[in-house]
C-alpha cells in the first residue's frame, strides 16, 4: 500500500510541477495575452485528459494487483489446508503404529 502512496505522490508531483512549468513557459513567451490564455486553456485541458487517463491506468493496475493478492492467499490457504490434513493422516497412521505396537508387547507380557 505505501508503494501505492508514493506513485499517487509522485503523479501529482508530476502534474503540478507541470502545471507550473507550462504557465511560466507561457507567461515568458513574447506572444498577447489572448493567445497565452488560450493555450493555458488547451494545455490545462490536455493536462487533465493525460491525469485521467494516468488515475484509470493506476486504478486498473490497483485492480489487477488485488486479484493477484487474492489468488496467492487463496492458493497459500490451500497449500496450508493440504499441509494439516498431511499432518492429521500421519499423526492418525502414527497413533495406530504406537498402539498395535502396545497391543503386540501386552499380548506377549501375559503370555
Amino acid at each position: 500500500m505505501s508503494d501505492e502512496s508514493h506513485g499517487a505522490e509522485f503523479l501529482a508531483g508530476l502534474i503540478i510541477g507541470s502545471l507550473i512549468g507550462a504557465a511560466a513557459a507561457l507567461l515568458l513567451a513574447p506572444q498577447p495575452g489572448e493567445d497565452t490564455r488560450a493555450e493555458l486553456r488547451e494545455k490545462g485541458i490536455e493536462l487533465r485528459e493525460r491525469m485521467i487517463e494516468m488515475s484509470e491506468e493506476a486504478r486498473r493496475r490497483a485492480e489487477d494487483l488485488q486479484a493477484e493478492g487474492r489468488t496467492a492467499v487463496q492458493t497459500q490457504k490451500t497449500r496450508v489446508e493440504e499441509a494439516i490434513d498431511e499432518g492429521k493422516k500421519a499423526a492418525t497412521l502414527k497413533k495406530k503404529e504406537l498402539l498395535d505396537g502396545l497391543e503386540q508387547e501386552t499380548g506377549k507380557a501375559q503370555a
